[in-house]
């Protein structure tokens, strides 16, 4: 998504699960006083500020601009920066380097995981979360049938994510330095927040890659028509529930790698 497209106040009104949910993360990193710790996806900065809690001295880096403004409005004591974190310029600053619901963003996990790797010292671990193999399938199909009935040509290459299985990403950061120490791949069925309006205010959050195929007049069709083909599957006592599934890493720096 263009870095320009995130909104932080929508983001932070109705989309409070990416932090909440990725709290349990942090008892994987274990951070401790004193660490340097680079968290790559840190949005407007509740769990940056989280780990900073613990006395670890933590940058929050985030590719979209408005996301890192936000976060130093919230915490103006901690240090963001904006950085690509498939283009990260460190070299082995970190004991730490924890990431949350933004991996899927990055279409090329080999450069991202290099940038890891060389970001840590020899030794340091990194700690991930984000969407595995599968994740919203059924909100995809939903999306797909419906911008194709609006005329829209092969609507999945429209896609931005990367959901690898766990073998493959395993296998990815092995070859890239980074030693597997755990790994697991799982559904967690995630409610949405915002009533009759979360789905549609999750596509305006996540999915302008989609709406943005189609005339402005027309996107509320198209949201309409989303939400009655995803309804059977992601809708229950009138609350939208979204199929994610996530891939949960720890690995560490070889010490010659």
């Amino acid at each position: 998504m263009p870095k320009e497209a995130w909104n932080p106040d929508l983001y932070e009104a109705s989309h409070s699960f990416v932090w909440k949910l990725g709290r349990d993360l942090l008892a994987q990193l274990a951070p401790q006083a004193g660490e340097r710790i680079l968290d790559v996806g840190c949005g407007t900065g509740q769990l940056t500020a989280e780990i900073a809690a613990s006395g670890a001295r933590v940058l929050g880096i985030d590719a979209a601009p408005s996301m890192i403004e936000q976060a130093r409005r919230n915490f103006p004591a901690l240090r963001f920066e904006q950085a690509d974190a498939a283009a990260l310029p460190f070299q082995a600053e970190f004991d730490a380097v924890f990431s949350n619901a933004t991996l899927h963003w990055v279409r090329d996990a080999d450069r991202a995981a290099d940038g890891i790797r060389r970001a840590l010292k020899p030794g340091g671990r990194f700690v991930a979360e984000f969407g595995g193999r599968g994740n919203t399938a059924a909100l995809l199909r939903a999306v797909y049938q419906e911008l194709e009935s609006l005329g829209v040509a092969q609507p999945e290459r429209r896609n931005p994510w990367y959901y690898p299985s766990l073998g493959e990403y395993a296998a990815l950061l092995e070859r890239n330095g980074l030693q597997v120490t755990f790994a697991a791949l799982f559904d967690r069925p995630t409610p949405l927040e915002g009533g009759e309006d979360a789905l549609a205010n999750w596509l305006a959050m996540f999915g302008a890659c989609f709406t943005d195929a189609i005339a402005a007049e027309r996107r509320p069709q198209f949201l309409r028509g989303v939400a009655e083909r995803a309804a059977g599957q992601l809708r229950q006592n009138g609350v939208w529930t979204l199929d994610y599934r996530r891939l949960r890493i720890r690995a560490v720096r070889a010490a010659l790698a």
